[in-house]
Formats: C-alpha cells, structure tokens, sequence
C-alpha cells in the first residue's frame, strides 16, 4: 500500500522541490562537498527526465564561506554572515552549475528575501520568472539573499523558503533534505525508535516527536521542517523528509522506494491567489472571532462578516492580510480585509442594517470576502 501511495504523490506532482540543507551538503571541515552536489545533480536531472519541472532550494552558502575564508566558527555578527554568505554564494551556485553543466544543463541563481512574498508584484514576479526558466535548459536555485537579509525580512530557515517556494508552484512534491532519516516515533537517540514512513494527515501531535533542535551549521532542526510540512500540505501538496547523505536518495524516491518520511496533502490543491494569502505573507493585525463565525469561516466556506467579530489586535489598512482567530485564540484562517482598523472597530459585532447606517448604503458588509479568504488552521 505504501509504494502504492508514494507512486500516487509522485505522478501527481508536476513540480519538484528539492531542499538541500547545509550538512548534506558539506564536509566537516565546513567546505562545500564537491562529490555530493555531483550525485545530487545527476539525480535531479534524472527527476527532470520524467518530465517533472524541478527546482532547487539550497542552504550552503554561509557554510561555503566559512570554509573558504577558513574561519574556525560560524560568525556571530550580522555583518560577517552576510560578508560570509556574499563569499560563499558564489562557490555555491558555480559548483551546482559545473555539475549540471555536465549534462547540457545550466543552474539560474534565484536570490529572495521574505519581503519578495510579501508584496504581491514582486510574489508574482518571482513565480513568472520560474515559470519561464522551466521553457530553458536550467535548473532554479533558490537561496535566502543572506548578504541582505535582517531579522525583518528572514524566512527564518530554509525549510521554511522551501514551503513558500512550493506555494508559488502548480501541483508540487516538496522534498526535504537534510542529514536526518525522516521523521521518527520517537526520540532518535532511543535504539528502538524508527522511522514513521508514511502521515496520512496532519495531526498537531506529531510536533511533540520533533526535537527542538538546531542542526550543527545550519538553521532548522525537525521543528522548523515539521512548520515547513504544516504550511505545504496546508496548501495541497505532498512533503518528503528523508536523508540527503544517502546518496541515491532521490532516486529512491522517483522509483516510489521507501524512503524517509511522506506526509500527504490536505485535500485538493490551494488555487495560487489563495496560497499566496494564507501560507506566504506573516499578518502582523488579527481578528478574533465568535464561534459562529469560525464555523461559516473553516466549514462553511462563508465570508467574514462583522457580527462575528468579537476584538481587534493591531493596526491595518484596507486591502492587508490579517489574521483570524477562534475563541480559543487558534487561527482559523486569514484574508484580505474590506476595511481600516478604525472602521471595523466601528463596525464589529454589528448587523448589516446597523452598518448600512454608520457606513452609508453601497458598503459590502463583509469584512473579508471568501473569494479573499484562506482557510489555514494553524495552531490546530
């Protein structure tokens, strides 16, 4: 059943993402591992070959740096990472682009930050060019911009630029790489823990299986690939975990193997507009909302409107993202608000006739439209 299931997710992608973290790409001594970014290539255009689209998320250049500037540690200092990551980058595109050279391919260097996903111009931008690239002989690789990036504008991680990266993409297969086999049933640490090979849904306990720990040179441990996971099968699309060292790994995956973790989506694909509303964009404002509210919202497909609106949390201008809480302060989704702060604080927790009067007639009396409304269910 379960090769069954693996094939299933493979076929139904048309687009492949591939996160690559820091330690399955480097040598302990903090140089980028030449022979395996080789094995890693020829893998991923042998996934090409079966006429998916592939793209690359790829950690590695802050490590890359460390190992040519022969620094004895990761700096501490905002500066030199990001001095670290400009040196770094380099070699790290140019030793992906030797390798697929190598099979008439070249690589396409995509540099983002967070606020590239925020504004949705730049969010469409990014997608076109993609999309375009895929109509070349090229492979994307996608990186966080670290010689720019502050803590306002981080994913965070790279699992995390790897989800928002899936978003943008038709129908995709996000596979996970790093230097763990996958998701266990418990603590790895324990000789008889194993790998749990297939998640049929999502449930929140899987989080208390994660150790919440950080890789060795990277950013993320499994809690932030567990989040990553969370936010693609949110969307539609089917997530792999699995070991980025295992040479034949991906490999294993185009032929249905066993390998790692599966975790499979929820229901039918996100449409693009909807994604980009509920898994790319972080709301700084929130709404809190009466239990009959979240019902129409979640289950019903309804629109928000203000009688369920029971408080405000922050400041936020027509047409921004905010986010919807339940009574129990979960989210339950999040959209596109019809109006300012000032006037829903106005309007909330009132009927129709009564904002018809304080608005004047003509106003849609729905604060967030369904059509501008993604259900998320974080926190859940």
């Amino acid at each position: 059943m379960e090769s069954a299931v693996r094939r299933a997710a493979f076929e139904a992608s048309r687009t492949i993402v591939v996160k690559i973290g820091t330690n399955a790409l480097s040598r302990p001594d903090d140089t980028l591992d030449l022979d395996r970014i080789s094995s890693l290539a020829d893998q991923l255009v042998r996934l090409r070959q079966t006429g998916k689209k592939v793209l690359v998320v790829s950690s590695g250049a802050i490590g890359a740096g460390i190992g040519l500037l022969g620094l004895k540690q990761r700096p501490q200092e905002l500066p030199h990472l990001q001095a670290t990551a400009s040196v770094g980058q380099a070699h790290l595109i140019g030793s992906y682009d030797n390798a697929f050279q190598r099979h008439g391919l070249r690589a396409a260097q995509i540099l983002l930050t967070a606020n590239d996903f925020r504004r949705r111009v730049r969010y469409l931008n990014i997608r076109n060019t993609i999309n375009t690239l895929f109509e070349y002989d090229v492979i994307p690789v996608v990186n966080e911009n670290d010689t720019v990036s502050i803590d306002e504008i981080k994913f965070g991680d790279n699992d995390r630029l790897a989800a928002m990266v899936s978003s943008l993409l038709e129908r995709p297969l996000l596979i996970i790489l790093s230097v763990i086999d996958g998701l266990f049933d418990r603590d790895p640490k324990d000789p008889t823990a194993r790998v749990i090979p297939l998640v049929e849904s999502w449930n929140e306990t899987l989080r208390s299986l994660a150790a919440d720990t950080k890789s060795s040179r990277g950013t993320g441990g499994m809690v932030t690939k567990l989040e990553a996971v969370r936010m693609a099968t949110s969307g539609g699309g089917n997530v792999i975990i699995a070991n980025g060292t295992d040479r034949t790994v991906l490999d294993k995956v185009r032929e249905s193997q066993s390998v790692g973790t599966l975790f499979l989506g929820a229901g039918e694909p996100v449409p693009a507009w909807k994604r980009w509303i509920g898994y790319t964009v972080t709301p700084t404002s929130k709404l809190r909302i009466d239990a009959g509210a979240t019902t129409a919202v979640r289950n019903n497909g309804r629109s928000l409107l203000a009688i369920g609106i029971t408080s405000i949390e922050g400041h936020f201008s027509k047409g921004e993202i905010v986010s919807l809480l339940d009574p129990d302060g979960h989210e339950v989704g999040r959209g596109l608000v019809n109006f300012h702060s000032e006037q829903v604080a106005q309007i909330a927790g009132k009927r129709t006739e009564e904002i018809v009067a304080l608005l004047g007639p003509g106003v849609d009396p729905s604060v967030i439209h369904r059509d501008n409304l993604a259900v998320t269910g974080l926190g859940h």
